[in-house]
């Protein structure tokens, strides 16, 4: 953790994947912590209720705080699709 100059804290600068992935029609950006490919099916929260849906992965990228899609702070993670599901 990197500390900045007015005593605040700067998040974490590594590379993180994030996963554009295609829900009811619309695309939205999670966090991917696994290996994920385009055309792959996952889990995503979705929703106020944060209830699981199945949504197709369209692309993914790596990214550093300054590009990323979506602040790290606000972005919800992927799940693994399941054969059971």
């Amino acid at each position: 953790m990197i500390h900045s100059l007015s005593g605040g804290v700067i998040a974490d600068s590594f590379p993180r994947a994030y996963a554009k992935v295609e829900i009811c029609g619309a695309p939205y950006w999670y966090l991917a912590p696994f290996e994920v490919a385009a055309g792959d099916r996952v889990l995503a929260p979705f929703g106020k209720d944060d209830r699981l849906v199945e949504a197709t992965v369209l692309r993914v990228e790596t990214c550093g705080p300054d590009t990323a899609p979506v602040p790290f702070s606000r972005a919800k993670s992927l799940e693994k699709c399941g054969p059971n599901i």
